[in-house]
């Protein structure tokens, strides 16, 4: 499996992370999501031509980078791809200069809370957003 980095979604590929998106959200990823976002940055995992997960990025108004949007193929879950792709957009932050990483998450997706804390990142804040879901404020310092 290879882990892939790129600025803009890339055409060919695009149908493969629609595919998981649909998997883990239940809703197809709308492109115009990508409009305006400063220093926006993908990652995938492609396992034989096959988009198996993704994770997006960007950063936000006060310079910490947002860890915004992954998922994983149920089919390849349990497999350490998630970490992968989050130790690969940390790597990538790092070299960028980014000293902070920030990510939400809900109670709904335990899996994924797991895993951030696992990787360091530490509960900062809880909020309610637009649609009326409680999320959690996860923060990383990147030079610990």
């Amino acid at each position: 499996m290879n882990i892939l980095q790129f600025t803009e979604l890339p055409q060919d590929l695009v149908d493969g992370m629609q595919i998981v998106h649909k998997l883990v959200f239940d809703e197809v990823f709308k492109p115009e999501k990508l409009i305006g976002k400063q220093n926006f940055c993908a990652f995938l995992a492609v396992e034989d031509d096959i988009v198996v997960g993704f994770k997006f990025g960007y950063e936000q108004e006060d310079g910490v980078f947002y860890s915004w949007l992954g998922g994983v193929h149920p089919v390849y879950q349990q497999r350490g791809i998630a970490s992968r792709l989050m130790e690969a957009q940390h790597t990538w932050c790092q070299q960028q200069g980014y000293t902070r990483i920030r990510t939400y998450g809900r109670n709904e997706k335990k899996a994924m809370l797991i895993v951030n804390l696992k990787a360091g990142f530490d509960i900062v804040h809880t909020f309610i957003d637009d649609k009326g879901r409680h999320k959690i404020v996860f923060e990383k310092d990147l030079l610990q």
